[in-house]
């Protein structure tokens, strides 16, 4: 039976990931600080930790963090993390916390099922919500077929 520890001290935000994640086979520990995420990891290492960007003094990426400094010296086991963003730059934190998966918010159903199944099955989930679009510098221009005119 697989176990989340959904983190955030929103508790509205807590319900809703429940609400998604729950069902007859799968435990659900509910925690609103990131102290309570490491010593619950510790105690009982979940299959996965979903966690709230913004969270008291400890937010998702210390969180990750933690994780990854304690699976360092075999405290825990490796433990995947779906971090929570609450905006679009906030991703260059999440990869260098070394987070298998983000979404940004405002969360949808959808994308956090997928995303949550994806990390239980050993894979990743990466969220290109609100990914800006590339804009072309003048360098590029030379790599690009000329467009005809009127088109």
């Amino acid at each position: 039976m697989p176990s989340i520890i959904v983190a955030s001290d929103a508790s509205f935000l807590r319900k809703e990931i429940v609400a998604v994640a729950a069902d007859p086979d799968t435990e659900i520990r509910e925690v609103t600080s990131g102290a309570e995420v490491i010593s619950s990891a510790g105690e009982d290492p979940p299959d996965l930790v979903v966690v709230d960007m913004q969270m008291g003094n400890m937010g998702a990426m210390a969180v990750c963090l933690e994780l990854r400094l304690q699976e360092s010296y075999d405290a825990l086991p490796h433990i995947p993390v779906l971090m929570l963003l609450d905006r679009r730059p906030d991703v260059h934190l999440a990869r260098r916390a070394g987070a298998e998966g983000w979404l940004v918010k405002p969360l949808d159903p959808l994308r956090l099922r997928r995303a949550i199944r994806e990390l239980l099955d050993d894979g990743e989930y990466f969220d290109d919500s609100y990914r800006p679009v590339p804009v072309l510098v003048d360098g590029d221009r030379d790599t690009l077929e000329p467009v005809p005119a009127g088109g």
